[in-house]
């Protein structure tokens, strides 16, 4: 298969290098297009008032094209501009740290697999449940072991599918589950510190409450050391709500038609 290789780390991050060997070594064709620097929770951000400039990278036995833009940037650019030709599957990933719950949200990774669904390509957003991943070359080969047996045909269209590895040698993985994201949020806070010249500053910090955590959710399975793969819809209706609305709507207007 041809596949479409990015991430929110940036271009030389160990999770997306581990990811692109994987593909490789499985007799996949990949074309790297990753942000230059690091673009962790950015989010779904699009650069629209300034230029995107590219930069390959060549190095051992390693080829991509890194762009001076966040990761939505680079799967528009990469997608309208920069592939040879139209990838089978767009792959997002290894994230350093894992993107469960509300992550979701705020994640580059998870942002960048769901700009290709949109536009109509298959995609799959790889994390590893820390943020400093030392050898992950199996986690790799089980994430690309995984893409390869999903029935992406009969998936609907705009699905993303969300999977995180846990922190643990694959060995030790209990295997993988599929589960629901948790609704749990981040419990923030923010660290007030002092700069070497008497200036201050914050730094954001937080925990998802263990306890506010269901069973059986993506969190909680990943916690346990389950690989958890949740498919993603990004429709934001709240049908039960717009369905009560629009009951107290017609009685409203009900109402002001007897007066």
């Amino acid at each position: 298969m041809f596949i479409a290789l990015t991430n929110d780390d940036g271009i030389q991050a160990p999770g997306l290098r581990a990811m692109y060997k994987a593909l490789k070594e499985a007799g996949h064709t990949v074309q790297v297009v990753a942000p230059v620097t690091e673009q962790s929770a950015v989010g779904h951000a699009v650069t629209i008032a300034l230029p995107l400039r590219v930069k390959i990278f060549s190095e051992n036995g390693f080829q991509g094209m890194g762009v001076y833009g966040t990761p939505t940037d680079c799967v528009k650019l990469g997608l309208n501009a920069l592939l040879d030709k139209k990838p089978d599957i767009v792959v997002s990933g290894i994230n350093a740290g894992a993107n469960v719950g509300p992550d979701i949200l705020y994640s580059g990774t998870v942002s960048a697999a769901t700009e290709a669904a949109h536009m109509g390509y298959p995609s799959l957003a790889v994390s590893y449940d820390n943020f400093k991943p030392d050898d992950i070359a199996a986690h790799a080969r089980f994430a690309v072991e995984i893409m390869e047996s999903m029935p992406w045909q009969s998936l609907p269209p705009r699905c993303v599918l969300n999977l995180n590895l846990p922190d643990v040698p694959m060995q030790q993985c209990k295997g993988l589950t599929l589960c629901p994201q948790t609704r749990a949020v981040w419990k923030d806070w923010y660290d007030h510190r002092t700069d070497p010249r008497g200036n201050s500053y914050w730094w954001l910090n937080g925990i998802i409450p263990p306890e506010t955590v269901a069973e059986g959710t993506d969190r909680d399975m990943l916690t346990r050391g389950y690989a958890t793969l949740t498919p993603l819809r990004f429709d934001f209706t709240d049908r039960e709500t717009l369905a009560r609305l629009q009951q107290n709507m017609d009685r409203q207007r009900q109402g002001a038609e007897d007066l």
